[in-house]
């Protein structure tokens, strides 16, 4: 095992001190740089940086990046949901290492889902019943990781199918 342990700090943003959301910083106490191509690869990530070694991922609307020593993760709820992310972190960055001689390591950021093919898959009704003004909105949190599937309610379930296989590619949950 790569990761054993880390010391959660959980923080408000000083830019707005009186926003709802919380940030984190998981400090690690082990060095987990080298395992960081082999986690882009298997998860795909938003941006990726050889030197220094880091990865960012953007998952249900949360910027994720590993760091060698360090994991930062934004716009959480509470500790509760920090700690959940940073355990699901712990295990794909242990098995990434655990399993690196059947991972091509990725020293590029991966594909990312591309708004106008989500836009394709959608009804095109600008509706506004998913809570956003049209569907180019929508489409855009979809591919940022914020929306899914199940929250655009005109599409039937052929629809929301297609568009589950589309981001399939690009996806991975916690």
């Amino acid at each position: 095992m790569l990761l054993e342990t880390y010391k959660l700090e959980i923080f408000n943003s000083e830019c707005m001190p009186g926003a709802m959301a919380v940030h984190c910083f998981a400090h690690l106490d082990q060095d987990v740089s080298e395992a960081i191509p082999y986690l882009n690869a298997a998860l795909g990530g938003f941006t990726f940086t050889k030197d220094p070694p880091s990865v960012t991922f953007k998952v249900h609307g949360k910027l994720i990046t590993v760091h060698a020593k360090k994991i930062a993760v934004n716009a959480l709820k509470d500790e509760d949901e920090a700690t959940k992310i940073i355990e699901w972190l712990k295990r794909e960055i242990n098995s990434a290492w655990e399993n690196r001689d059947k991972i091509e390591p990725l020293y590029e950021a991966a594909p990312q889902p591309k708004v106008i093919e989500i836009l394709k898959l959608l009804p095109k009704t600008n509706c506004k019943e998913c809570g956003q003004p049209t569907c180019m909105v929508f489409a855009t949190q979809v591919a940022e990781g914020a929306k899914g599937p199940e929250d655009c309610p005109p599409l039937d379930d052929d629809g929301r199918n297609n568009l589950a296989e589309y981001l399939g590619q690009f996806r991975f949950d916690f």
